[in-house]
């Protein structure tokens, strides 16, 4: 993520909301803290990981993170 980013927000809320439904954390990483992430993402974020596995950047899509979350088998909670 990055301060002042739109789609980094709107992410962020996306992911709140599926959290209702499965069971995982959110960890955020303003990348402008580090040079070698900053190299790495540029302007393509944000960056959604999944056990080590970028499955999202940039225009976020949630059925696609709910269908990594099932390859990955993370526990539904309802």
């Amino acid at each position: 993520m990055r301060e002042r980013c739109h789609l980094c927000s709107d992410a962020l809320v996306l992911l709140q909301g599926l959290q209702q439904g499965w069971n995982f954390d959110i960890w955020e990483v303003d990348i402008d803290k580090d040079d070698c992430l900053v190299e790495k993402y540029g302007i393509s974020i944000p960056v959604i990981e999944l056990e080590g596995e970028e499955i999202q950047w940039g225009i976020v899509d949630k059925n696609a993170i709910i269908e990594a979350f099932s390859r990955k088998n993370i526990e539904f909670i309802g």
